[in-house]
């Protein structure tokens, strides 16, 4: 598994706090994907400016590339019964380790012993709990007729999109929480920069001779887990797992070797990145899980810019972007955010940090 060396640092998980009125969290989605706001943050200098996100294509250069994360959220959240009791159970799928046999979260969870079973849509799937994992999350083996479907047509059918818990509306539309160019099923959150692309507005920055290269990381829950601890050095990230094909590792050393930037949508493909890349900045073909924890202090090795959405108070990915610019120049971006009425969070407004 991947991580990064840590970095020796006096901030505390308490320094990268700030407070957000609650209306500012998007409960929905902007009406237009690349009608949502979009702050622009020069990480050198601190100046900002604010924009429209179909903005994005004059801020990007021929010859850059466009590296997107098209990890496919999975309807991941299960309401169903125990078999012996008809007790409720709500089971969120984490991580799959075989075809079917998955790492789950369960609510509540002390009804769930190793050897219960869960149904779920009316017997149409069965889940046959395995082990107690460390941390409370439970091992299942999935069983249901192998002839006439597969776990993930099964999920289409009977699953819920597994929605932030900040996230009270219901989302009438299950593709609002999916990138337009999400392939590979598997994510338990979405990628939420890439949320604000249109086919279109890909097409022009194409047209523009700007390269799209696709990675793919499987977002875990984990991201919304917040940072209990008060030294951001004793933090653990939770693992994921990523790829990298040779075809896309190819395009961006090249693109790079030219004089083009690496601008990473979003933040699990900055960490796909800095994953994968040596210390010369190269970017090689890999897979596997990673847990880089980026923090102020870090050396960024493959990214030159970065777009994101505004981030919870003291999370991990509020100390990423603190890493790449830098904390005071992110924490006076957010004050001017909330004091420009931008929408935060997952469903939320963009900045792009150059």
């Amino acid at each position: 598994m991947i991580t990064n060396d840590r970095i020796p640092t006096q901030l505390t998980t308490k320094d990268f706090y700030y407070d957000l009125p609650q209306e500012l969290i998007a409960q929905h989605p902007a009406e237009q994907r690349d009608h949502s706001r979009l702050m622009t943050i020069d990480r050198r200098t601190g100046e900002l400016s604010h924009k429209i996100f179909h903005d994005i294509i004059d801020l990007l250069n021929p010859g850059d590339v466009l590296v997107i994360n098209n990890s496919k959220v999975i309807p991941a959240r299960l309401y169903g019964v125990k078999a012996e009791t008809g007790a409720e159970i709500e089971f969120v799928l984490l991580r799959q380790q075989e075809l079917d046999t998955w790492e789950v979260m369960v609510r509540p969870g002390r009804r769930v012993k190793p050897g219960t079973s869960i149904v779920f849509g009316e017997g149409l799937l069965r889940a046959d709990v395995l082990e107690t994992l460390e941390g409370g999350n439970r091992l299942v083996k999935f069983v249901y007729d192998h002839e006439k479907s597969n776990i993930y047509d099964i999920l289409d059918k009977i699953g819920n999109m597994p929605l932030p818990p900040y996230i009270t509306e219901r989302l009438a539309d299950k593709s609002r929480y999916q990138t337009v160019y999400a392939k590979t099923e598997g994510s338990a959150a979405a990628p939420t920069a890439g949320l604000h692309f249109t086919d279109e507005l890909l097409d022009e920055i194409r047209a523009k001779g700007v390269a799209i290269a696709p990675v793919m990381l499987h977002v875990g829950l984990g991201t919304f887990r917040p940072v209990k601890v008060d030294s951001i050095t004793d933090h653990v990230m939770h693992s994921e797992y990523f790829s990298v094909p040779e075809e896309s590792a190819a395009l961006i050393n090249e693109r790079r070797a030219a004089g083009g930037r690496i601008v990473a949508v979003g933040t699990t493909s900055c960490r796909t990145l800095e994953s994968v890349a040596d210390e010369n900045g190269i970017v090689h073909p890999l897979h596997g899980d990673t847990g880089i924890f980026i923090y102020p202090g870090y050396r960024f090795k493959a990214v030159d810019a970065l777009i994101t959405n505004f981030h919870l108070p003291e999370s991990t990915l509020l100390m990423l972007v603190s890493a790449f610019a830098s904390r005071d120049i992110m924490l006076n971006a957010y004050q001017t955010a909330i004091k420009e009425q931008y929408r935060f969070f997952s469903f939320g407004d963009a900045c792009f940090i150059y």
